[in-house]
């Protein structure tokens, strides 16, 4: 179905594209990559199943958004998944949950177990590598660019991509989980280090702002305290603001106040409360609310800065039960609010 033929009235006809777009990459402003990998998850799987599932998802959504309108107009297309990405995370991932048993059981990192962290440790890296090259050609031709995970690793390649294509940039970091553990497990590029090896290996970098964080270590602890990069609104604090009176409003807006002009969003799902991601690796009690979430990014929007780039991680369908679209509902609404923001912030 060309653009010509197509009415975002009527009823979606699936062409294996997220919100069943007709858009070409040619004619598109902004281009979905998806990365189905989801090897190093220490406590839950399924991310890696997460873009098949928002594309099924995306496909009942009313287009015409309350925020932005027609905006799809100017075109959001979606790359061809690389299905051999999944068939190596299906790969990797059986080696992984064979290193995480071994360890805890109080294991040593020898021998089988050392060759298999190796091994993995090499495949993520080739991953990084192809996902930077991948964003960078399209980044190059002038397009916006949106990563869709698999786990919260996925996007790495990219935010390298987009340190050098844009110089100097902050991170606005939406998770339940720091994400700053130094090689977690023995896997450098575990997705509980995203944030730890974008601080480490991420051109550009200035800032790292984390929103709704309720779940880390006290090595990360540290971490958040000693480098002055890094500014952490936890859940925690964001809550007694709340109960106190504080309006989201006022916390959003000094939550914005921290970032540079231009900003990358990563949103791992489990930011949320967990009734909006359920079936997700690692839920934890708390978090921001969808509407919150939106009213952050419409903060953010309105403040006049740029989002550069954003990533959307760790959806997870609910594998007990193939009927349960839920998580896949919330990622793919979401993904839209994320493209939409991304649009608005970059006029043509």
């Amino acid at each position: 179905m060309s653009e010509n033929t197509f009415d975002p009235n009527d009823v979606s006809v699936s062409n294996g594209c997220y919100y069943a777009l007709p858009y070409s990459h040619e004619e598109s402003d902004l281009v979905l990559i998806s990365v189905p990998w989801d090897v190093t998850a220490s406590y839950g799987g399924g991310a890696s199943s997460g873009p098949d599932a928002i594309i099924e998802a995306s496909e009942q959504i009313d287009l015409y958004d309350y925020h932005f309108g027609d905006m799809y107009r100017r075109g959001i297309a979606t790359l061809p998944i690389d299905d051999t990405v999944l068939e190596d995370s299906r790969t990797h991932r059986h080696d992984a949950e064979k290193v995480m048993s071994h360890l805890s059981e109080g294991g040593a990192v020898k021998g089988e177990t050392a060759r298999r962290i190796s091994r993995i440790n090499a495949a993520s890296a080739a991953l990084n590598d192809n996902i930077y090259r991948l964003s960078s050609e399209q980044m190059s031709q002038g397009k916006l660019v949106g990563l869709v995970g698999g786990d919260h690793s996925t996007p790495l390649g990219y935010m390298r991509a987009v340190g050098e294509h844009h110089g100097s940039f902050g991170i606005l970091h939406i998770d339940a989980h720091a994400d700053l553990r130094k090689a977690y497990e023995g896997f450098t590029y575990s997705h509980a280090s995203i944030m730890y090896n974008a601080l480490n290996e991420v051109k550009g970098l200035e800032r790292l702002t984390q929103v709704a964080v309720r779940d880390f270590c006290d090595t990360e602890a540290s971490l958040i305290r000693n480098d002055d990069r890094i500014c952490t609104f936890f859940d925690a604090d964001m809550a007694a603001g709340r109960l106190s009176g504080r309006t989201w409003q006022d916390i959003c807006r000094e939550i914005v106040s921290t970032l540079p002009q231009k900003v990358y969003v990563s949103f791992d799902i489990d930011g949320l409360t967990p009734d909006h991601c359920p079936s997700t690796g690692t839920p934890v009690p708390g978090g921001i609310t969808f509407n919150e979430a939106v009213f952050l990014l419409s903060e953010l929007a309105s403040s006049g800065r740029t989002i550069v780039g954003f990533d959307l991680c760790e959806v997870a369908p609910d594998q007990s039960d193939e009927d349960n679209h839920w998580d896949a509902n919330v990622g793919a609404r979401m993904l839209y609010k994320l493209c939409g923001f991304t649009l608005k912030t970059n006029p043509r």
